[in-house]
């Protein structure tokens, strides 16, 4: 199983749009894995998690083929992690796909509830459209995959994954605080591969919502304690904002400590 990372950034990028801090002004200057879009992964060549409005540029840098995506698993509703109207253009005359190729997206009811308000689901896209709830588990080809609850937007289920394949499991944790405990209580018997863990708040704790390095510390602490995570568990940062202030090195030398490797785009791991 791969795994690359096309962004690692939380929703404003960095450097920020119209940022003029320092964190902004140094990874404008340094470049290189300073440079930050939004936040998604590829699972292989077909499953994808989230769609930024940065999804163009991942395939451009990446040398995807995003018609050879079939499953497109999202988080919840806010525009760093969906941006539908870029899925419209599945459809012609915007896209020439050859064969049917279905892109079967999965996520909540305000997720699937905008595509069909978007008119985006259907024949005219090819787009199959899939309801999840926290706990619901889907298997398809060699991918199973098991929806919990995060700790994110109050009156929205918003999702984090579980997804097997090829006898691993990534444990999939943005946009989340520190998990709520029915989510914990799903993951107990389980055997976790990687875990990669919502550190927005870089070096500052973030009680709720998002994570920072504290409480991915913690994170790992109770995954290891309850045998979710083993010794060989690769635990990986991600979703890093701005205001968490500490660019590459530095989130690798405040993270060396505790085994946790910070990600950036285009970051691949291979298991």
């Amino acid at each position: 199983m791969r795994i690359t990372f096309l962004g690692t950034a939380a929703a404003e990028g960095w450097p920020a749009l119209f940022c003029e801090c320092e964190a902004c002004q140094r990874a404008r200057e340094k470049g290189g894995k300073n440079i930050r879009s939004r936040s998604s992964a590829l699972i292989n060549d077909d499953l994808l998690i989230d769609f930024p409005p940065d999804t163009y540029m991942h395939m451009i840098n990446n040398g995807i083929r995003l018609s050879e995506v079939k499953y497109l698993f999202i988080t919840h509703s806010h525009e760093d992690h969906f941006y539908p109207q870029d899925l419209a253009m599945r459809a012609v005359p915007f896209a020439h796909i050859q064969g049917r190729k279905i892109l079967k997206i999965f996520g909540n009811k305000r997720v699937v509830d905008t595509l069909k308000d978007f008119n985006i689901e259907g024949e005219r896209t090819m787009i199959e459209t899939h309801m999840l709830r926290p706990f619901d588990e889907v298997q398809f080809d060699e991918y199973e995959v098991l929806a919990l609850r995060a700790d994110h937007q109050q009156g929205e289920e918003c999702l984090i994954y579980l997804v097997k394949n090829e006898g691993k499991t990534i444990l999939w944790g943005t946009d989340t605080g520190f998990f709520p405990e029915d989510t914990w209580e799903a993951l107990c018997g389980k055997r976790v591969d990687i875990a990669i863990l919502d550190t927005t708040g870089g070096p500052h704790s973030t009680p709720g919502y998002h994570m920072g390095i504290p409480e991915i510390i913690k994170v790992k602490e109770r995954m290891l304690k309850e045998g979710i995570a083993h010794e060989q568990t690769l635990f990986i940062a991600t979703h890093f904002s701005h205001n968490g202030g500490l660019l590459q090195e530095e989130l690798e030398k405040a993270l060396k400590p505790y085994g946790i490797i910070p990600a950036y785009d285009g970051f691949v791991v291979n298991t």
